[in-house]
């Protein structure tokens, strides 16, 4: 079965990775504008890529590799730089950059929190306080309203694994705080909350018909062995475990079967569920590693298998083993909203990317995802992660994610070669696999 003909191939960013512009034209600060020693080598994130005022020169290279599809984030910093206070400029921004991408005949797919909490959101108690519900409640109805005459796409949160559990509980993300698993049932309560009450403010208020979903970090595990208690052992772990716990089912389980995992039993009425179950249409896969801690079935053990410069496990199998997962687990469509590697790359003599390792990646990985095609899940896009190099939060300026180099002393962009190959998959619609 080849893939759909309006199979949406593209790439994504985030806003506090890419854009730079950190106290420009009316924007306030980030948690991440301010994290300060916690990124590697005192680098920050007030230039990155100069996205802000270099998008034109960006969409017209995802236009050369032909893109159907960018999702980015829209920075709430620069949308609401103070309570109660809109920001016409940010406004102008964004629409901007989406009138540039519906011009180049790329379909914007919009997330509306990938992580830069405003600072002034932060100072009033961040995700601790039930205030944030409602502020972002006031953010969002900014945006959909300035933007959905030409947004249908729209997905509500990126990874709250990681903005909620690594922020709050780890401290390894903005804000870097240390509190109980106990303690932070009120931050998912009030995340989930807000998502569900977005949903039906988006629902009920965008001017073209909505398709909304959610972005999740998304851990599997593959399967020791194919028969139906190898797929079931697999699928509870990927999510019932302690890592499924903190992961898969904690948020989807609400907000899919409205029902709360065993953490939240206590924390969410009757009332709350129906509103975090406001239906979605689809969800969002950030899929990178798997979660098993040895992969049998290859005899590798944990220190044998090929990784990312990131240390991150290379095994393209568990693509296809999330999409399956989370569709037989859930039944809606899925998207793959995140899938990539972080490599050093570097402009050879010959002034090219030579990012073999990536070209590889895109196959085999992708290969999963055609699999999932094959047996009839219906999966709606593919986000390669990330379209240029940029700002990786705590490990800075080193990790190279992109389909596109980015000089960051100069702000010079070339192509890698798996940007081309890439283009040439976008091009087949997937037939060169």
């Amino acid at each position: 079965m080849p893939f759909p003909n309006n199979f949406l191939w593209g790439a994504a960013s985030a806003a506090a990775q890419v854009e730079g512009a950190w106290n420009e034209d009316g924007k306030c600060p980030s948690i991440w504008d301010v994290a300060g020693d916690h990124v590697k080598n005192g680098q920050d994130c007030h230039t990155a890529c100069d996205h802000y005022h270099r998008y034109k020169e960006d969409v017209a290279l995802m236009k050369v590799l032909g893109l159907k599809s960018y999702r980015f984030s829209v920075s709430w910093p620069r949308i609401m730089p103070k309570k109660g206070k809109v920001n016409p400029k940010g406004i102008e921004f964004y629409k901007n950059l989406i009138a540039e991408l519906k011009a180049a005949n790329i379909e914007p797919l919009v997330t509306l929190y990938h992580w830069d909490m405003p600072l002034w959101v932060h100072e009033e108690g961040g995700w601790s306080s039930p205030k944030i519900i409602d502020y972002y409640l006031d953010y969002v109805k900014v945006v959909v309203e300035a933007l959905s005459g030409d947004v249908r796409y729209w997905m509500t949160f990126n990874e709250p694994q990681i903005f909620i559990m690594a922020a709050y509980v780890v401290g390894v993300s903005a804000p870097f705080q240390h509190e109980s698993m106990t303690a932070v049932g009120d931050h998912l309560r009030h995340m989930l909350l807000a998502h569900g009450k977005a949903v039906k403010l988006i629902r009920e208020t965008a001017k073209l018909n909505p398709i909304i979903g959610i972005a999740m970090a998304a851990g599997t595990y593959i399967p020791d062995s194919k028969d139906e208690e190898g797929l079931r052992d697999a699928a509870q772990k990927s999510f019932e475990t302690a890592v499924g716990e903190s992961g898969n089912s904690l948020f989807m389980d609400p907000i899919v079967l409205g029902q709360a995992s065993p953490m939240l039993r206590s924390k969410l009425s009757a009332e709350d569920l129906k509103i975090i179950s406001a239906p979605i249409d689809f969800i969002g896969v950030n899929v990178y590693q798997p979660s098993n801690p040895i992969l049998d079935k290859e005899g590798y053990r944990p220190d044998d298998r090929p990784k990312t410069m990131l240390d991150w496990v290379i095994d393209s199998r568990c693509l296809y083993w999330t999409i399956r997962q989370y569709y037989e687990r859930y039944h809606l469509p899925i998207m793959v909203t995140e899938n990539g590697m972080a490599n050093p790359d570097t402009v050879g003599a010959d002034g090219k990317v030579h990012d073999d390792i990536r070209v590889k990646f895109l196959d085999d990985f992708l290969s999963g995802v055609k699999r999932a095609v094959d047996e009839g899940i219906p999966v709606l896009g593919y986000q390669h992660w990330s379209i240029m190099d940029n700002f990786e939060w705590c490990s800075g300026y080193g990790p190279r994610f992109g389909l596109i180099h980015v000089d960051y002393n100069t702000q010079k962009r070339t192509i890698k070669d798996s940007g081309w190959h890439y283009a040439q998959i976008i091009r087949t619609n997937g037939e060169e696999l």
